[in-house]
C-alpha cells in the first residue's frame, strides 16, 4: 500500500467488509508490542440533528414537509 502526501491509505475492500467499515465509520489505531492494529470504534451519536434525517425525504414530500423535519420542535 502506498501512503499519499496527506498520510492517507486505502483500506482494501475485503478488510473493510470483514471489519464492517462503511463510510463515516470511526476507526482507531492501537499499538501492542510494537505492532499497530486498526480497530473500529463504537459509533458516536449523531453529531448533527440533520445527519439522522439524511435520506428520509422523498420526492412525494413537499418543500414545507421537508423543512419541518429540520426545524426544532418546541
Amino acid at each position: 500500500m502506498r501512503v499519499t502526501t496527506k498520510g492517507q491509505v486505502t483500506i482494501p475492500r475485503k478488510i473493510r467488509e470483514v471489519l464492517g467499515i462503511t463510510p463515516e465509520t470511526e476507526v482507531d489505531f492501537v499499538e501492542e508490542n510494537g505492532r499497530f492494529y486498526i480497530v473500529k470504534t463504537s459509533q458516536p451519536a449523531f453529531t448533527s440533528k440533520f445527519k439522522k434525517l439524511r435520506g428520509i425525504a422523498t420526492t412525494a414530500m413537499s418543500t414545507d414537509e421537508i423543512m419541518s423535519l429540520t426545524r426544532e420542535r418546541v
